[in-house]
């Protein structure tokens, strides 16, 4: 029997006043129109914290050094049957550049948002993500 596999996501929180930037999603076919931290896929021979870096840069047009990231959060997220993903939330303690929405034809807008109190339109599965990274629970499954 082959080992089982999973998509790995990884998703950056940037968070300043209290606040943690999210993009509204559009013409990508995935939740348009709701809030999803910047965020991707790891990609071959990448580490996650690297690939959280870019992710954050190419969405939002910050730079930041992995090195200023720290995993808050695992998400073992159940999408749907025979499809799941882990996901990894970084925090990122600093970063270089004004947050911006860097790829507007995949997102409407970047906004700023409590995270305590979350817009109704954000996605789930994020939205575990950052409860655990509030929480400091470390582990979440969802959706399973």
């Amino acid at each position: 029997m082959a080992p089982y596999t999973s998509v790995v996501d990884v998703h950056t929180i940037l968070s300043r006043g209290g606040e943690i930037a999210l993009l509204e999603r559009r013409g990508t076919g995935y939740c348009d129109g709701m809030l999803h931290l910047p965020s991707g896929h790891l990609e071959e021979g990448e580490p996650a914290h690297a690939a959280a870096a870019r992710e954050a840069r190419e969405e939002t047009g910050v730079r930041v050094d992995p090195g200023h990231l720290t995993l808050a959060a695992v998400v073992h997220h159940h999408q749907e049957p025979g499809h799941a993903r882990i996901g990894l939330f970084f925090s990122a303690t600093a970063w270089e550049g004004e947050p911006y929405n860097a790829e507007p034809h995949k997102a409407a807008a970047l906004v700023w948002a409590d995270p305590r109190s979350l817009p109704s339109n954000t996605i789930a599965y994020p939205t575990e993500g950052i409860r655990a990274w509030l929480d400091g629970a470390g582990f979440v499954p969802h959706g399973w």
